[in-house]
């Protein structure tokens, strides 16, 4: 049996059973999941779901029974997350002497886990009348499983499909403007029902030949949206550029210290007399701050060199313990003369990197001593000369309608990270799109800064006005951009694509039951 493009027709092209086809049928499966990852940043090679999502409801169609769709549901979604998250392994290769044996396990172990919240759709689905009812059902339940993903096990929302609209350039601002209105999940549910209209034949090309100028055009018209005021604020953001085979380095500490001191003065320099506030990547600093009044005067010296009148905080990266001598991954708000205005600690941490969950079952211990402490929650900083600012760690920002405090909305917000665990990979291209999306999704502009890059300011339609590149030392001085209103999706969550994913799935459900009554 052949499944290629004639598949993407049910209608007509007769099929082979798949009761015949056995294995093939499976490996089928997986290799359109795969083919699908070409979609996702940094590819963004869209048409391939035009092929991919129909050929998955053939499949789907053929299947004689609900298991054997969850069977070919399974394999899609394996195939598809083993290609989007092939870069784990980078990250665990840095420390290949001690985790050589978690290699072949990591991205396969988590490509199966993921591959589930694909399955379940698809085996549902089957239950449902093939056609616009099928498509409707899949396109409601994967979205229910999208908003699953976030939850369960902690959460690992990586690589959803409205990622695919992350286009550099443009064209990207205009196509994910959606996410203001319906968040991410919401726009995932769009694209799976888009992308599967193809198998609908001649209906299908024109309903979506009529829906792509349409969603241009509203996405074109939210971009004319003229932002509030900005606050007079200079950003400059610090990318040292620190592989991370010496960022923990005692010997090399001094000179990271050091290069991060030095780049922000050059940059501070640029700046000229308006205020500033400087943002180093995550754990940018190679000692704890806390208790450090020396070095925290030191950096913010950087910050305020003699003689500049106005002031310039500092947002440093940095570890800290608390009272339980247990780590917290934190941002440092320092003021001008170096106190400690207010801390920030990450509160969605990685499972398996930085804590390890019991849900976790690994022969040994990955995270030693009970990994970090999570902190409370989203959390806005204030301080005199500091516009409000939301900040997210890392980790967090894949994470919708869960990086800031909505009751005390910020101006802006931060993004620290480390992404040098990603290596040169699809990892940090693909980080940096999900920071892209909170942008749009609560119309705040962001400031992100990467130890090893990508470090870049959006303003609050998710347009890209700086960035240094991968694997490279610089910095940035960037006006702060305004704000927007809250958007629909900030005022009410995910709430929004939740419902909108009960309609389809009920639409769905009615048009079977339609169809089958008149039978």
């Amino acid at each position: 049996m052949a499944f290629g493009l004639a598949s993407v027709y049910p209608r007509n092209t007769r099929l082979v059973s798949l009761a015949e086809a056995g294995w093939r049928a499976d490996v089928a499966a997986g290799a359109l999941g795969a083919f699908s990852a070409g979609a996702l940043p940094p590819f963004h090679i869209i048409p391939l779901l035009l092929f991919t999502v129909p050929a998955l409801l053939t499949l789907i169609d053929q299947a004689p029974r609900p298991a054997t769709a969850f069977r070919f549901g399974f394999w899609f979604g394996f195939g598809h997350h083993l290609l989007g998250l092939y870069w784990i392994t980078d990250a665990i290769l840095f420390e290949t002497a001690r985790f050589w044996w978690f290699v072949p396990l990591a991205v396969p172990g988590l490509s199966a886990l993921l591959a589930v919240f694909i399955a379940v759709p698809c085996a549902l689905a089957r239950l449902s009348r093939a056609g616009l009812p099928r498509l409707l059902v899949l396109a409601g339940l994967w979205t229910l499983g999208d908003l699953a993903r976030q939850f369960v096990a902690s959460g690992f929302p990586w690589n959803p499909w409205a990622s695919v609209w992350a286009i550099p350039g443009l064209l990207g601002d205009i196509m994910l403007q959606p996410l203001a209105w319906i968040g991410t999940p919401g726009l995932t549910l769009v694209t799976v029902f888009l992308a599967g209209l193809p198998g609908l034949g001649r209906p299908g090309w024109m309903a979506l030949a009529a829906a792509l100028p349409l969603w241009a055009g509203l996405g074109a018209l939210r971009l004319s949206e003229r932002p509030q005021p900005a606050p007079k604020l200079n950003v400059v953001v610090v990318q040292g550029d620190i592989p991370e085979g010496e960022k923990w380095s005692a010997e090399r500490a001094e000179q990271i210290l050091d290069r991060y001191i030095l780049l922000t003065a050059e940059a501070i320099a640029k700046v000229g007399s308006g205020k500033a506030v400087v943002v180093w990547p995550e754990t940018a600093s190679p000692y704890p701050l806390e208790g450090a009044a020396m070095l925290r005067s030191i950096i913010a010296a950087s910050a305020n060199p003699a003689g500049r009148a106005a002031s310039a905080w500092a947002l440093v990266g940095s570890v800290r313990f608390g009272a339980d001598k247990r780590p917290r991954n934190s941002l440092f708000a320092l003021t001008p003369s170096g106190a400690v205005g207010s801390v920030y600690d990450k509160w969605h941490l990685v499972p398996g990197g930085e804590y390890q969950p019991s849900w976790l079952p690994l022969p040994v211990q990955i995270v030693p001593g009970g990994g970090f402490v999570p902190g409370s929650g989203p959390q806005t900083l204030y301080g005199d000369g500091l516009a409000p600012v939301g900040p997210f760690i890392c980790y967090e920002a894949i994470f919708p309608h869960a990086v800031i405090d909505e009751a005390h909305r910020p101006q802006w917000m931060v993004n620290v990270t480390n992404d040098a665990w990603f290596g040169n990979s699809s990892g940090p291209r693909q980080h940096l799109a999900a920071a892209r999306m909170r942008a749009v999704e609560e119309g705040l502009p962001l400031v992100r800064a990467a130890n090893t890059g990508i470090s870049a300011v959006f303003d609050a339609h998710g347009h890209e006005i700086a960035r240094i590149a991968l694997n490279r030392e610089g910095s940035l001085v960037v006006p702060l951009p305004g704000s927007l209103p809250p958007p629909l999706f900030a005022r009410f969550g995910l709430w929004i694509p939740g419902l909108l994913a009960g309609f389809v799935l009920a639409l769905g459900i009615i048009g079977s039951r339609v169809y089958k009554n008149q039978i």
